[in-house]
């Protein structure tokens, strides 16, 4: 990895154990650091929390490409981590000239990505070194939904749905937004983040303990209904089908054609296609590229309406920007406000 950066034209420390990057960071100060989940004398999502506590930085996480290395890395991306690079080899891994491009590709991005207040704050909570007395840290206005039973599911067609698009940084940036939405939030929730497949079931079921919606895999044809939030499957597509009158969620192979999946355009351009665009709202998220962009525009062009995330929160401005040049965003928002403005449009007043 060290020879794959140094040849890409980056300037590269290196440290032997978790304990030596935090301090080699502190007189290094790097612009991105590498971090792998597994290392001596300390893992890596304590070594995570003592770099985001002492000196906020975009990290990349590396980590085998494994069920069982999941939660770590979703933990990690959690803690502050901008994105994550997959080991083709597994633990140890002497082939990291098959995910080059892509390990070149996600440092480049993380040296602009934008590191937030919030996930400081949450790094320096866990660090177990003693901290400067510091003011309060200001409280949303804004409370999360009471606990309340989850709606039984209602069968018929959905008045609407909203679609979210969102890939570097959008496991973070979804906590900001979807566990806002009460249970009884009417329209089905279908959520293309650019992820591996081996990473999405997980994300789900880590996403459904802390929302009061309920949250799955679209791992099969899913009707859709309301108080539901679908996240398409890593290794497919989702797009929309029509059975026997139900709006079903479908994960299909991976359109060519398209650089990023599950594939926010096609996910967007199938709904077009079964709903008039009214009854679609479609959200794009943080992060590199331009996936969705065009299809939210035409989405928005058509009478939808449309949300892209501001460069306040986002930590890629990438697939946002897109929509905003594409003249196609109603509300350009952070992430925290985005949940009020969904349910200001959606939930009966």
């Amino acid at each position: 990895m060290r020879q794959v950066l140094s040849e890409a034209g980056f300037e590269v420390a290196s440290a032997r154990s978790g304990r030596e990057g935090v301090e080699l960071a502190q007189v290094f100060e790097p612009d991105v650091v590498t971090l792998d989940i597994n290392m001596p004398e300390m893992d890596g999502l304590t070594a995570l929390s003592l770099l985001m506590a002492a000196r906020p930085t975009p990290v990349i996480m590396v980590s085998s490409l494994t069920t069982a290395s999941a939660l770590p890395t979703l933990e990690a991306l959690a803690l502050g981590a901008v994105d994550y690079v997959a080991k083709p080899g597994g633990t140890i891994s002497l082939n990291m000239d098959v995910v080059a491009d892509d390990l070149v590709r996600k440092v480049r991005a993380a040296s602009t990505a934008r590191i937030r207040g919030s996930r400081a704050r949450a790094a320096r909570a866990l660090s177990p070194t003693p901290a400067s007395p510091r003011p309060a840290p200001r409280v949303r206005a804004v409370a999360p939904p009471p606990v309340m039973p989850r709606p039984a599911p209602v069968a018929g067609r959905p008045d609407g749905l909203v679609l979210i698009g969102v890939s570097t940084g959008g496991p973070r940036t979804l906590e900001d937004i979807l566990p806002q939405l009460p249970a009884d939030f009417p329209w089905p929730v279908l959520v293309c983040q650019h992820m591996p497949a081996q990473f999405t079931s997980t994300f789900a079921q880590r996403m459904n303990t802390i929302c009061a919606l309920d949250v799955q895999e679209c791992d099969g044809p899913t009707p859709l209904r309301a108080g539901q939030v679908v996240i398409a499957q890593g290794g497919f597509d989702m797009v929309l089908s029509e059975r026997l009158g139900r709006l079903v969620a479908l994960p299909v192979p991976e359109a060519t054609g398209h650089p990023w999946h599950p594939c926010v355009d096609v996910l967007v351009e199938s709904a077009l296609r079964l709903m008039p665009a009214e009854k679609l709202v479609g959200v794009l998220l943080t992060g590199m590229g331009f996936d969705g962009a065009a299809s939210m525009a035409r989405l928005h062009d058509q009478g939808g309406r449309t949300i892209a995330e501001s460069a306040e929160s986002a930590v890629v401005f990438g697939m946002p920007q897109e929509l905003i040049q594409r003249q196609g965003a109603d509300c350009v928002l952070p992430s925290h406000r985005i949940s009020d403005q969904l349910n200001h449009w959606i939930r009966p007043h």
